[in-house]
Order: C-alpha cells, then structure tokens, then sequence
C-alpha cells in the first residue's frame, strides 16, 4: 500500500528561463499534480503505442534519455521520461530532510497512477533502478517487462563497494557539488560544455539541490535500514515474476558491476533473456551507449508481445 503523501513545508521550482535552449532536447514537457507537487515528464510518440517508462536516477534528470528516445519512438513506441521530485522540472523540495526514499517511491507511484500507464516496460538505472523496482513490485499489473541497468534494489545486508562510500561522503560533506561535471565524470566518453551545463540547469543555486545531495545517504546500506523490510517484499515479488526481464549492464560501472548476477539468478522471467554487458561504458550508461540501449529494447518489446506475469 502506498503510504500518505507528505505535506511540504518549502518548496522551489526551477525557472523556465534555465531551461531554455538545451542541447538534442527539443520535447516540451508535460506537468502533474501530485501531492501538492508538480511533476514533470516528457510524453513522446503515439499514446496507443507500447509505453516505455524511463526511470533516471541521481544527480541526473529525464535529458539523460534525449538520444534513446528518437530511437525509440522511430520504432513505433511510446517513451515517458519523468523527473524526480527533487530533480529536472519537477518541483524540489529544499530541505534535505524531506527526501526519503519511502516518499520518492510514494509521489512517483501516485505519479504512475494518476497516469494511468498500463503495458509498460520498465527502463531503470540508478535511482531509477531503487524507485522503478518498487513501483512495479508495487503496482506489478501496470508492467509487462522490466530492462534494468546499473542499478538495483539494496537490502542493507550486502556491503556497498568502496566507490560508492566515496561518493556518498562526498555528496555529505563537500561544499563544492557541481552536478553537471559529477554526470561526466560517471560517463566514459565524458560530457562536453553544453551538455554539463544542461545538468546543471535544474539546480540554479544550492538549495535547489537538496534532492540531489540526499540521496546517497537513502541507498539502504545497513541491516536496520528503515526501508529494508520495503525491499525485502520487493524481492519477494521478483522472484515469483515471470514476465520478461532484461539486464543490460555496463562494464565500467566500479559501483554497479556484476550487480546483474543476483536477478539473473532470483526472477523467473529473467532466464532465457538476451543478457547483454555494455562494453566500455560507464556508469551513466545512457549517456554512452543511449542508441544501443534503445536498440535492446525494442528488440525486447518485439519479441515478446502480450507478456503475462504475476498482478
């Protein structure tokens, strides 16, 4: 069951005028009232067509799927890209405090049913990867597929990697967050001017990154987490689920490498699969390899049409 949507004391919205001539992003996004918030998401392609939601994670917004989603969408499919509330055009709460992981998972399930999406394959990474797992175990009839990549659903009884505990120390205590030059340098191929200054555009100034600078601290990372028992039923779900379910994971992730082993193992629908491993791409691996992503997943779509499963 969803949990009530909190009250927010403060909260910023970014201007439009930040916005304003991004590059190989030309779609105008749409905006929903949830919870007293608004949430952006950019809608592209046919309404009737198989929808694809695609969840981004953290410090990065609904820009990272700019090159995925003509692909898509030349394929005859529908792309949804959201922002998270704290990211992009969506609203930003300013206290850090407000952000939990059980609210994000709370507005952007409410999202997803004030939307209405049914049929949809599921494409998370990252935040994405920890929010879109749980909305689909949450609500798992709205799904017929799931692509996950660079991410997951940690449980706090595993140990996080070293570079992950770097990055979280130093979203914690640096006063110096640049977002757009933290994007590049979680990508192989890095990030020119124009694209660094696109991730930084939702974030004019430091408040406005309160969502940002949270999350690292949310990723459950010990056995009293608050969110364990969330998760835990989660895991559950996936290892009844037996519709499709697709890994595509990067090689040159150091946070999230070999992370796919554990739901090749656990989901039913995950065996048999056209498991990838994305050859020299980093951890935003939309950003280094977006075409072939988008390839994988129509492909995926394609191939099993009418996809049944548990819900």
């Amino acid at each position: 069951m969803t949990p009530p949507l909190p009250a927010i004391a403060e909260v910023l919205r970014t201007p439009d005028a930040c916005f304003a001539g991004l590059p190989d992003f030309p779609w105008t996004p749409r905006h929903d009232e949830v919870g007293g918030l608004r949430i952006a998401s950019v809608d592209v392609g046919a309404p009737d067509a198989p929808t694809v939601l695609l969840m981004h994670g953290e410090p990065t917004w609904s820009y990272l799927y700019r090159t995925m989603i003509p692909t898509l969408v030349d394929a005859g499919l529908r792309a949804v890209a959201p922002d998270l509330v704290g990211f992009g055009r969506s609203d930003k709460p300013a206290r850090a405090g407000d952000h939990t992981y059980g609210r994000h998972v709370a507005w952007m399930s409410a999202w997803l049913q004030a939307r209405d999406l049914r049929g949809v394959t599921l494409f998370c990474q990252d935040w994405g990867s920890l929010i879109g797992l749980r909305m689909a175990a949450g609500a798992p009839e709205r799904f017929d597929r799931i692509v996950l990549s660079n991410g997951g659903l940690p449980t706090g009884v595993t140990p996080m990697p070293p570079a992950f505990r770097a990055w979280r120390a130093f979203a914690r205590h640096s006063p110096w967050f640049p977002i757009g030059r933290i994007v590049a340098a979680g990508c192989a191929r890095g990030l020119g001017a124009r694209e660094r200054a696109a991730y930084d555009a939702p974030f004019p100034g430091r408040r406005y990154a309160a969502g940002p600078r949270a999350m690292p601290a949310l990723v459950p990372d010990r056995p009293d987490d608050p969110e364990r028992d969330a998760n835990e039923r989660a895991w559950a779900t996936f290892r009844t689920w037996d519709k499709p379910f697709l890994t595509l994971f990067s090689t040159r992730d150091p946070i999230t490498r070999g992370g796919e082993r554990a739901w090749q193992d656990a989901v039913p629908g995950a065996r048999g699969q056209a498991h990838r491993r994305i050859r020299g791409a980093g951890h935003f691996v939309q950003e280094d390899a977006g075409p072939e992503l988008a390839r994988e997943i129509v492909a995926l779509v394609r191939s099993t049409p009418g996809a049944g499963g548990p819900g």
